[in-house]
């Protein structure tokens, strides 16, 4: 029987901390909770959980500067908890590399969606059957989670993966941002585009790390989406 996953819940309200081991646990997820930024980081380095759910208003050291240390020291997916008013917390927490957010107050039943959606592609396998896909100089290998420049490699997270993997499928296609939420994301954001401008953000600086040349080729499109050229 495989492992369940485990979810670091860092909230120091008590009835959504309630609500979410709650549900979570009704869902045959392992949960432990923090209710400080500081216990957060503790329990991440000892228990390396699956996800964290992570609320940016938290006293002393606050979610933003969490999300700062735990992707300084690795990948576990992050989903952020931001009030109503708090557009730019959110933006900057996509931007340091949280994978996702729900905005207070949520659906429980959304926020069970985009756990179920992060853990899925975090956690799924490589695809088996997966071939690699060239495009100029660049390569991405689905089988291995591999991608390249020129024999340089991409080192990307798990969500930048599938959303270059959706790029590189459809060579000099232009994808809107409705069309990436669907592929990569796979819910409905209900028309919320920041995840995606975020996320195309950080996939294009990780590009330009193996070479100026990879990051220029995915190219904005300018109230339509994104794509990667084909000349």
């Amino acid at each position: 029987m495989p492992e369940q996953p485990t979810i670091l819940v860092v909230d120091d309200e008590p009835a959504i901390v309630d609500a979410l081991r709650y549900n979570l646990e009704k869902a045959r997820y392992r949960v432990l909770v923090a209710r400080d930024g500081e216990r957060a980081l503790e329990l991440a380095l000892q228990a390396a959980p699956d996800l964290v759910v992570l609320d940016i208003m938290l006293p002393g050291m606050d979610g933003l500067e969490v999300c700062r240390r735990l992707r300084g020291s690795g990948q576990t997916p992050i989903i952020m908890l931001t009030a109503k008013d708090e557009e730019v917390d959110r933006v900057v927490g996509l931007e340091l590399g949280a994978d996702d957010y729900v905005v207070k107050p949520f659906s429980m039943r959304e926020l069970m969606a985009r756990v179920k959606a992060v853990l899925r592609r975090s956690q799924s396998p490589p695809k088996p059957m997966g071939k690699a896909m060239l495009l100029g100089a660049l390569q991405v290998d689905p089988s291995r989670f591999e991608a390249s420049w020129d024999s340089t490699p991409i080192r990307l997270s798990p969500l930048e993966f599938e959303l270059l993997e959706a790029l590189i499928t459809h060579p000099g296609q232009v994808l809107t941002r409705d069309q990436l939420l669907d592929s990569v994301w796979g819910y409905d954001y209900h028309g919320d585009s920041r995840a995606v401008d975020t996320a195309v953000k950080r996939l294009r600086a990780r590009m330009r790390q193996a070479s100026s040349e990879a990051a220029d080729r995915l190219e904005t499109v300018h109230g339509i989406g994104y794509k990667l050229r084909d000349d």
